[in-house]
């Protein structure tokens, strides 16, 4: 699929040892065969598994002694969730999604910050929710939960992959996609592109600006 200013992502594999544990910054432990990390992302195996939480959120990690038995797994398996929600961020959130779907993490957070302020609380008077604004319907088709953050960054997220590889063959892709975020897709059908709504076009403005803005950043740094 493609899409402007679309950005590779490198992945760095770093295995470690057989055995050892993951100190999070809380304090807490979790154990793992080994991990991998992904730029912001760390992936915990075990058991043929494996668990994806922040990078931010481990402090450090300690070699397993052999003597020592590993913790039960079904809970550790069920710590995971909530230590991985606790530690995002909107910014932290919108990489993770970004990754996951193969966009460009400025386009996903300038469509984040244009469709909530990056507020996971927001609701609209339409009823969609959350830092994506998702629509009660759209999620469920998404199979997400709109009121948790990470789910509901990443549905968004695929909302915005799949509309990409609905136009994909239309010269204004990105701008067609944005619009059927926005105003849904029945209404660029109805006008075969982006509709005369005032409160679309302002919106597609507002993301295509923040877009350029934050690519314009990323590379100053």
């Amino acid at each position: 699929m493609r899409i402007l200013h679309l950005t590779g992502i490198c992945v760095l594999a770093l295995p470690v040892w057989a055995g050892e544990y993951a100190v999070l910054a809380n304090g807490s432990r979790m154990h793992a065969d080994r991990h991998e990390t992904d730029g912001a992302i760390v992936r915990l195996y075990s058991d043929g598994g494996y668990m994806q939480i922040p990078a931010s959120s481990v402090d450090r990690f300690e070699r397993e002694e052999m003597t020592t038995p590993p913790p039960a797994p079904p809970v550790v398996q069920a710590q995971a969730p909530a230590a991985e929600d606790i530690v995002a961020t909107p910014a932290e959130l919108a990489a993770f999604a970004a990754r996951k779907y193969a966009l460009p993490e400025s386009f996903v957070r300038s469509v984040m910050k244009a469709e909530s302020a990056f507020r996971a609380d927001a609701l609209s008077p339409k009823g969609a929710i959350g830092l994506m604004q998702l629509m009660p319907g759209t999620a469920r088709d998404l199979g997400v939960d709109p009121k948790n953050p990470r789910q509901n960054a990443e549905g968004g997220a695929q909302y915005l992959h799949d509309l990409l590889a609905k136009y994909e063959n239309e010269p204004d892709q990105v701008l067609l996609a944005l619009a059927a975020y926005n105003a849904g897709p029945a209404a660029v059908e109805k006008y075969h592109g982006v509709p005369p709504y005032p409160e679309t076009r302002q919106y597609i403005l507002r993301v295509v600006r923040n877009w350029k803005n934050g690519e314009q950043a990323q590379t100053a740094r």
